[in-house]
């Protein structure tokens, strides 16, 4: 009976121990990750994507061409749209 107690407590120490090492494993991770996702120093910026009106093709608005009647892709389509 008690080889019975003494593994019984000796498996609860090695199941505590197990524990222990798992959370400090997890921790160590997360703070791997922390430091990975913050170095780019930088929030990810969102752009307007606006369709020129004669092609209908997408493009940011800061490339776009405006003229009088809308916004372009090129200046092809600017004087196209205009004249």
């Amino acid at each position: 009976m008690k080889y019975l107690v003494i593994l019984a407590l000796v498996l609860a120490v090695i199941w505590l121990w197990q524990g222990k090492r798992r959370a400090s494993l997890a921790e160590k991770a997360r703070k791997q990750q922390q430091p990975q996702a913050s170095s780019k120093g930088r929030a990810l910026q969102t752009t307007e994507v606006i369709a020129c009106d004669v092609c209908a093709v997408h493009m940011p608005l800061n490339e776009a061409l405006t003229g009088g009647r809308g916004v372009y892709c090129s200046e092809a389509h600017r004087r196209q749209a205009e004249s």
